[in-house]
């Protein structure tokens, strides 16, 4: 395996005097892949049906010569000012039938006819000019597909007959959404209206069918860009640069037809960075197609942010291996030269405006160096969690629009929080996730599945849930798991729902938790081997047993020693129900107990601001443990094995130290 190694780059942006220069300067960082060209639609096709590919042949020509071969994105995030004058309905329109602004980027309709066909005449000529250039290697379709909804009347035609699609009946579609609450019965599709704020006086069920609606309109533009690449090129591969943790698309359905997912890495969006978020975002996208991604923008300087924090001394290199470590096999770091002009004059790259090599660029060679050494001993491997989590992309759209009149959400927590606070005990103890949709893949390769408040349900997840626990399986669920069919409609049978044998419980009452009050609860020291105390917000559930073992009692409040944990044998499995959300810190002694109890052992014991994750062969033979040190002062950790220190060139065992913002390769010896 070769390390994809290199940068996102704009020579349109600078004289054609200084792109040898950047070619000669990103030699020197041993750079062997670049991205160019996805915002360069007026330089492409200056004038329309005009083409001109001659500058771009000559940047490709350049750095080919310096031994880097290119991805080309497809220009279509942002469209040229004489396409905009041609066709102005090709903008976005607002609820309140307000276009978008031209002189932006991702300001289109997807369903616009006109912009569809433009979106194929570029793309068809850009596959057809480049496929036989040996230095074009692939393709990164548009740039960051996001929902920004869209109210033309192509939009609402579009989704009158995707739901005529979807229902086929308009009776059918009026029983599944419950219209005849408020008097919203439909007696033709023409009387369907999409929602429009404010959502909290919508139907949820009409609300939800939208945002899929939108997601599969990106879905469907993006595969007529896929579909125009592999008729022409099918040689190249394929992918799109998606955003992390961002929820609002199906990026399951984004993934499926790409060769390989990568995304953009902004870990220092605020003063405080979070590397759990950050891990949790690689986890997620390596877990799109159970195999290696690439980074396509990694940050590499000052981004145009509040107070605007510049990557301290090895922290670019902390991000790039952290990435590395979690199964990026390609990085790509956002942007070689700090453009002087435009939206972006403060998303510093590289190089800073004045083009002058500095401490970035020397962090980044000594980066290419430390990677040159690594990169032969991770080919073949991958990372192999032992748990999962359920992500349900139509669940989390549900749950965001629970909301309270006024616009709040319900339950105090954002859709990814139920994840994210287990999530975090998890990675401070080294134990790596994967995340994984139920309707689509095999649960039974992980010891536990961690379903985080999945309250969208169809028969179909049951099934695979009640199979999983069924055949050994351990299952943990949080509250409003199963509330709502897949119409999101509350289900008529008492809460969990058709999981309710599986758990073994009935949620007998509910109760928001106003106020930053909370709850407490004590796990049964019989069961974990000594008291532990924890305590849950936001929400409670008073539970009742049918079967299964309270594992944790509320110490005090409405539900006053009633169950608040539950664990039911459920065929050779196990499924574990928590009745509130828990806080991170809540967690940490019950994930404790779960792991011991399952068997499952981290990479390395708990350290503060220390994150270790390994990679491992198909055959397990072969493994390479990352750790990485967040804290700016040096911490030791125990290698109880004997291991090469790889970047070293040494044996080592026992007490290990590793520096301030620095990093440690090692692959095991025993």
């Amino acid at each position: 395996m070769r390390l994809v190694f290199g940068v996102d780059y704009y020579p349109e942006y600078w004289p054609r005097s200084r792109w040898d220069r950047d070619a000669e300067l990103m030699a020197e960082l041993s750079f062997n892949v670049v991205r160019l060209a996805e915002f360069s639609w007026s330089r492409l096709e200056p004038r329309d049906g005009v083409y001109d590919f001659g500058w771009l042949d000559e940047a490709i020509d350049i750095l080919a010569k310096k031994g880097m071969k290119v991805i080309l994105g497809t220009p279509t995030a942002a469209p040229p000012p004489w396409l905009v004058r041609r066709y102005p309905d090709i903008l976005r329109m607002d609820p309140n039938g307000v276009r978008s602004p031209a002189g932006t980027r991702r300001n289109y309709c997807p369903n616009n006819p006109s912009y569809i066909m433009y979106t194929r005449r570029i793309v068809e000529r850009m596959a057809s000019h480049y496929r036989d250039n040996p230095y074009v290697i692939g393709w990164q379709i548009d740039n960051e597909f996001g929902i920004d909804p869209c109210y033309c009347d192509n939009c609402v035609e579009a989704f009158r007959d995707w739901l005529r699609g979807r229902y086929r009946d308009i009776e059918v579609l009026n029983r599944s959404w419950g219209s005849v609450f408020w008097s919203q019965e439909y007696g033709d599709w023409s009387e369907v209206q999409p929602p429009r704020p404010p959502l909290d006086m919508q139907n949820p069920s009409l609300c939800l069918d939208w945002h899929r609606f939108m997601s599969d309109s990106w879905v469907k533009y993006q595969k007529i860009q896929i579909e125009i690449i592999r008729r022409i090129a099918s040689h190249h591969i394929v992918t799109h640069n998606l955003m992390g943790l961002y929820k609002e698309l199906d990026y399951f359905k984004i993934a499926e037809p790409l060769d390989i997912v990568s995304f953009d890495y902004y870990p220092k969006r605020s003063l405080i960075t979070d590397y759990a978020r950050g891990a949790m975002a690689h986890d997620v996208m390596r877990s799109l197609k159970k195999k290696g991604y690439w980074v396509m923008e990694l940050q590499s300087g000052a981004i145009k942010t509040s107070m605007a924090p510049i990557p301290k001394p090895g922290e670019i290199r902390l991000w790039t291996f952290q990435s590395v470590a979690r199964g990026a096999d390609g990085i790509l770091y956002f942007t070689w030269r700090t453009c002087r002009f435009g939206a972006e004059e403060y998303w510093h790259g590289i190089l800073d405006h004045d083009g002058i090599p500095r401490r970035r660029f020397f962090e980044v060679k000594k980066i290419s160096e430390d990677l040159r050494r690594v990169a032969p001993y991770i080919e073949g491997t991958s990372v192999k969690p032992e748990i999962a989590f359920t992500l349900v992309y139509d669940s989390i759209w549900a749950w965001d629009l629970e909301l309270t009149y006024g616009g709040r959400g319900y339950y105090g927590l954002s859709s990814w929080d139920p994840a994210l606070d287990f999530y975090r005990a998890l990675y401070s103890k080294n134990i790596a996730v994967d995340f994984a949709d139920p309707s689509r893949e095999d649960l039974s390769r992980y010891k536990v599945v961690f379903a985080p408040s999945l309250i969208l349900m169809n028969e179909h997840i049951e099934d695979k849930l009640r199979g999983y626990v069924k055949d050994g399986g351990t299952l943990v669920a949080t509250p409003r798991t199963g509330a709502k069919d897949w119409n999101n409609v509350i289900v008529d049978s008492t809460l969990p729902g058709g999981l309710s044998d599986v758990f073994g419980i009935h949620v007998e009452e509910y109760t928001g938790l106003p106020d930053d009050s909370r709850v407490y609860m004590e796990m049964n020291g019989a069961v974990t081997g000594g008291k532990i105390e924890m305590s849950g917000r936001c929400w409670a559930e008073m539970l009742s047993l049918r079967g299964a073992d309270a594992i944790a009692y509320y110490k005090a409040g409405l539900y006053k020693d009633r169950p608040a944990i539950t664990m039911n044998r459920y065929g050779k499995g196990i499924a574990i129900y928590i009745g509130s959300f828990l806080d991170t810190s809540s967690y940490m002694p019950f994930t404790d107990w779960l792991i011991r109890t399952l068997g499952i052992k981290p990479i390395l014991p708990p350290l503060d601001g220390v994150e270790a994750i390994e990679r491992i062969s198909s055959d397990g033979r072969i493994r390479i443990i990352f750790v990485l040190n967040y804290n700016e002062t040096p911490v030791r950790i125990h290698l109880v094995e004997e291991c090469l220190d790889i970047l070293a060139g040494e044996r080592v065992q026992g007490e290990i130290e590793v520096n301030g913002l620095d990093v440690k390769v090692f692959k095991s010896l025993g």
